[in-house]
């Protein structure tokens, strides 16, 4: 389980205009919610949030938030983005209680390569990347490993097949597949017939069009003889 720590301080006013004055000003605004206790609007230092971002996986970080001298155990629960320029504009903070389990998504890592594609000319296609767990917040793993230096070509593994520490229940579909080794895709040859069609097929007739200057010169000589 991955901790970090980052400080806030309560934020008595709402609304659209606040929120872009507060990012105008480098500061992010949100919102602390969770078990018996109302939420509370808040903001954050935008560099610090980023700085924090980019060293950790928010879906399995438990915060630690500093709320004006007030340290609470929190997760990021939603992280709202600008659409194009990807600054974060809105973050919500659920307080993690003692004992009380959560449910959070947790990266798969594959480790290992294939024997499919090292010996079999196949290539591994991920189709999940990560899954969806309940799990005490004491115990979150920053991922789950899955072996697959055993798969052949044509073979696959599913969520059933992703070993997890105790304690963590996964919620996915466990027959869901979430690797295969597959065969590339290539481009069809033509067989021999399409192939001797095509080399005795007629080539069509070449449409022979005057230039625009020939077009002119001739309208200029009909002017001419009339």
């Amino acid at each position: 389980m991955a901790t970090a720590r980052l400080s806030a301080s309560p934020r008595t006013k709402s609304g659209k205009g606040t929120a872009r004055k507060l990012r105008a000003a480098g500061e992010i605004p949100a919102v602390i919610y969770g078990h018996a206790r109302e939420p509370q609007s808040l903001q954050l230092d935008a560099y610090a949030l980023t700085r924090l971002l980019e060293k950790h996986s928010y879906t399995t970080t438990v915060i630690e938030l500093d709320v004006a001298g007030t340290v609470a155990r929190t997760i990021i629960r939603e992280l709202q983005r600008h659409p194009v320029k990807r600054d974060v504009l809105h973050v919500d903070f659920q307080e993690l209680v003692a004992g009380e389990k959560i449910t959070v998504r947790v990266p798969i890592r594959f480790v290992g390569i294939p024997d499919g594609v090292k010996n079999g000319g196949g290539i591994l296609d991920e189709t999940v990347r990560e899954l969806h767990i309940s799990v005490d917040p004491s115990q979150i793993p920053n991922h789950l490993d899955v072996d697959v230096t055993a798969l052949q070509v044509g073979k696959s593994l599913h969520v059933r097949d992703v070993p997890v520490p105790e304690g963590v229940h996964v919620l996915d579909d466990a027959d869901g597949t979430i690797c295969v080794c597959m065969v590339p895709k290539e481009v069809a040859e033509p067989t021999p017939g399409e192939a001797a069609a095509a080399a005795t097929a007629p080539a069509e007739p070449e449409l022979i069009r005057k230039s625009k200057a020939e077009d002119e010169e001739g309208a200029e000589g009909e002017g001419e003889k009339k």
